[in-house]
C-alpha cells in the first residue's frame, strides 16, 4: 500500500526536473492545471498527453512505477467516466436498453473529463517526486511572499502544507502495518457483507488516528526543543534563485501552450 501512492513520496534523481527551482515547477504546474480545460479536442489532448509522459520521462524515473503510483486513482477516473454516461442525456443514442441509453456527448464528455483528471494527477504527482519537502516549504513560502504585508502567516501556513504532504506516505505505511496486524488477528476487511467491513475498519481506524496523534505530538515537541518561533528572523541554508534552465523550461512550456490553443477544435 505504502507504494502504490504517489502524493508525497520523493524520489532523488540527477534529472533536469529535479534540478529545477521548485518555484518554477510550481508555477509550471499551476498554469497546466489551468490550461488542460482549455483543451477540447483530440489533438489537444493527445499534445498535452506527450508533454505530460514526456516531462515524466524527464525525471529519470521509471514511468511504470508512476503508473503503478496511480492505481488508488483509477477507481475515480472510471468512475467519473461512468458517471458521465449515467446522467449526461445529449447527442445520439448510440445503445439503448429497456430503460437506459447512452448518448455520444455522454460518451464524449466522459473520455474527455477523465482524460483531465487523469493528466492533473499525473503531472501534479511529478512536483512531490521531483521536490523535497523543505523545498516545496521554501517555494510557496516566496511565492506568498508578497501577502506579509497584510499580516498573512506565509511561513506557517508553506510549513504546515509541507507537513502534510510528507505524512502521507508515512500514514501509508502505518496503514499497511496496522491492516497486516489486524489481518494475522483474523479480521478479514475484503469480503463478507458491507455491514462487516465498515465495522471491520474501525479497529484500524483507532490505532492509526492514535499514531498519528503522537507523531503529531512527538514532531511538535521536537520543534520546540529546537526553539521554533515562526517564521521571523529565520535563515535558509539553500537560497533559492532562478537559473538559466528555469527560464528555457518556462520558455518551453509558453510553446507547449501556444501550440495548444492552435490545435483546438
Amino acid at each position: 500500500m505504502s507504494n502504490s501512492l504517489l502524493i508525497g513520496q520523493y524520489v532523488p534523481s540527477n534529472s533536469f526536473i529535479h534540478r529545477l527551482d521548485p518555484r518554477t515547477k510550481i508555477m509550471i504546474i499551476f498554469f497546466f492545471v489551468v490550461f488542460v480545460f482549455f483543451a477540447n479536442s483530440a489533438p489537444s489532448y493527445a499534445w498535452l498527453t506527450v508533454f505530460a509522459i514526456g516531462t515524466a520521462l524527464a525525471t529519470k524515473i521509471k514511468l511504470t512505477f508512476i503508473l503503478k503510483g496511480l492505481t488508488p486513482v483509477w477507481f475515480l477516473i472510471i468512475f467519473t467516466f461512468l458517471l458521465h454516461l449515467i446522467v449526461t442525456k445529449e447527442g445520439e443514442v448510440l445503445v439503448e436498453f429497456v430503460s437506459f441509453s447512452i448518448y455520444s456527448d455522454a460518451i464524449q464528455q466522459g473520455i474527455a473529463i477523465s482524460f483531465r483528471f487523469f493528466l492533473l494527477i499525473l503531472v501534479t504527482s511529478l512536483l512531490t517526486l521531483t521536490t523535497t519537502p523543505i523545498e516545496i516549504t521554501d517555494a510557496i513560502e516566496s511565492l506568498l511572499q508578497p501577502l506579509k504585508k497584510i499580516k498573512f502567516p506565509v511561513h506557517e501556513l508553506a510549513l504546515m502544507m509541507s507537513i502534510s504532504l510528507r505524512f502521507i506516505p508515512t500514514l501509508m505505511q502505518e496503514t499497511e502495518k496496522i491492516s497486516k496486524a489486524q489481518a494475522s488477528r483474523g479480521v478479514d476487511f475484503r469480503t463478507g457483507p458491507l455491514k462487516d467491513r465498515i465495522q471491520a475498519v474501525v479497529p484500524l481506524l483507532v490505532p492509526l488516528f492514535v499514531s498519528a496523534f503522537k507523531r503529531a505530538e512527538e514532531l511538535a515537541m521536537a520543534m520546540e526543543a529546537r526553539g521554533y518561533q515562526g517564521g521571523e528572523g529565520r535563515t535558509k541554508l539553500r537560497e533559492l534563485k532562478i537559473a538559466k534552465i528555469d527560464v528555457l523550461s518556462f520558455i518551453v512550456f509558453a510553446l507547449v501552450i501556444i501550440i495548444l490553443f492552435f490545435l483546438r477544435a
